[in-house]
């Protein structure tokens, strides 16, 4: 009886290779198209490495770009020295690092400070517009940008120059006065990009439980309390990890803040150059591609440093925190 119930009975299809694996498919074709731009735009790059330790030479009767590398001859650590041996190497290096440390600072201050702000706002559609109005400066390149702050610098047609006339005042050269400027680039730097920052915080806050706060005011706690024991601490994470990847930054400029937004201004080298403009302005006149190979690697292993003893600090700090 039972062998024939087995015969009667229909007998299941083992699914094939394609059921199975169907669902790591659909994840691998969304993931595809990263993956190929992420190995065609930065690990394919880096064999170009090398050019950082050669002397590269072009040979006008072999234009290929591999064959003059191949033969163009190794100098070692040669490349890295004019970095340091240029009377200006204490000027951009103090500057990039200097800028990067008050980027970091306020670019973490200001932004939770609006964000905490921002999600007391009640009414919908007031936050959506404030939201909008922030981080469309995000989308704008720096070219425009130095637009923007031309019209009201400029010392002919500029806003500012134009009132100091208007109440028969002194009329200031903004771009040739240096003292102003370290100013302007922080909050030309501020006003690009919180935007993006603080929504980021934004989107954070949001996930918070609404059930804490309304424990916190159960309990007596004010506004200001609720942000201090409630909202900071939810925030340590992504605050710590902005802050270790911000840091790994340290060493590479803005080159588009710093080259574009000074108009390219030789007056304002001391408080605008930084290792990005003078590496561009260095190839620019020597033409030396390997020079400009070897201050990019010296920057990204000197952030890789900087990323491994930020992480380090924050890890000891709060282990939930760091990044690995």
């Amino acid at each position: 009886m039972d062998e024939k119930l087995r015969r009667t009975r229909p007998e299941r299809l083992s699914p094939s290779w394609l059921d199975r694996h169907k669902k790591t498919l659909v994840l691998l074709s969304m993931a595809a198209p990263t993956a190929i731009w992420l190995f065609f735009l930065r690990y394919l790059p880096m064999g170009g490495i090398v050019l950082a330790f050669k002397d590269y030479k072009v040979n006008p009767r072999n234009p290929s770009f591999v064959s003059n590398l191949i033969n163009s001859d190794w100098v070692g650590l040669k490349n890295f020295e004019f970095l340091f041996k240029t009377n200006d190497a204490w000027i951009m290096f103090r500057n990039t690092l200097a800028y990067n440390a008050v980027f970091i600072v306020l670019g973490v201050v200001i932004p939770v400070a609006l964000a905490v702000m921002m999600n007391e706002i009640t009414k919908k559609f007031v936050a959506k517009t404030y939201q909008t109005m922030m981080f469309f400066p995000y989308f704008l390149s720096w070219v425009v940008v130095s637009y923007f702050l031309n019209a009201f610098l400029d010392a002919q047609y500029g806003m500012l120059p134009a009132a100091q006339r208007a109440a028969g005042e002194a009329v200031t050269n903004w771009y040739t006065t240096k003292g102003p400027w370290p100013f302007i680039l922080v909050f030309a730097n501020l006003w690009k990009n919180v935007g993006y920052t603080t929504v980021l915080y934004l989107a954070a806050i949001t996930g918070i439980d609404a059930t804490l706060y309304e424990a916190a005011a159960i309990d007596g706690a004010t506004k200001w309390e609720q942000v201090r024991y409630v909202t900071l601490p939810h925030l340590r994470t992504i605050i710590s990890i902005l802050f270790i990847m911000n840091v790994g930054k340290i060493f590479n400029a803005d080159f588009g803040l710093f080259y574009n937004v000074p108009m390219q201004n030789g007056a304002l080298l001391s408080v605008t150059q930084v290792i990005d403009t003078y590496v561009y302005r260095a190839f620019m006149v020597t033409g030396d591609i390997s020079r400009s190979s070897a201050a990019g690697l010296l920057q990204n292993v000197l952030g890789f440093i900087c990323i491994l003893g930020a992480n380090t600090i924050v890890k000891k700090i709060d282990a939930d925190s760091s990044l690995f």
